[in-house]
């Protein structure tokens, strides 16, 4: 992890930082109620790989241990202001353990706190076509049900592969127009 300050730049600042919330917050909704610091970075750093098909062929499928587990004090120091700044999370230091609301409504308050693009993927993969049921109705659906976090973890790899796939687009017409 390489820290990288942009005072200057206070909307790529705003944007980093909403980007390491909710990262926090879909980690939060796929862990158990209790678990480690490195249980949470571990989540957070597999985030990035849950939608890469190298993951299942090829790569080594201790890549993100072996990115967390030298790199915990920098991990510590890019999220403990969004850790101590959260209401939702109990930092029980005499266990080393975090603690997360893991009822409907502690869950609510996290997926309506998620970007919304992750929330449109949750939602298309709860909702059948054609209900038009409104983003919230469905969230909070999500919320009571005991797979939520497995739901979260769907809705991420599906964006994330969604992404990779926009990204080889561009990449490749940029390619394309250099040649």
């Amino acid at each position: 992890v390489k820290i990288l300050t942009q005072n200057e730049n206070s909307k790529l600042q705003a944007a980093l930082v909403s980007n390491l919330k909710s990262a926090v917050t879909a980690a939060f909704l796929m862990l158990p109620e209790s678990f480690s610091e490195e249980d949470l970075y571990m989540q957070i750093a597999g985030l990035s790989y849950s939608g890469d098909f190298r993951m299942v062929i090829g790569e080594d499928r201790l890549k993100v241990q072996n990115i967390v587990k030298p790199n915990v004090p920098h991990f510590q120091k890019l999220y403990s202001n969004i850790l101590q700044d959260c209401p939702q999370v109990v930092y029980k230091h005499h266990l080393g353990r975090l603690e997360i609301d893991k009822s409907p409504e502690g869950q609510f308050t996290q997926l309506m706190a998620l970007p919304r693009t992750l929330q449109q993927k949750i939602t298309s993969l709860v909702d059948p076509p054609g209900k038009n049921r409104d983003v919230e109705e469905i969230l909070l659906q999500v919320a009571h049900d005991p797979d939520c976090g497995f739901v979260v973890h769907q809705g991420a790899k599906k964006s994330i592969t969604y992404s990779m796939k926009k990204l080889y687009k561009m990449t490749k017409g940029w390619l394309r127009k250099t040649s």
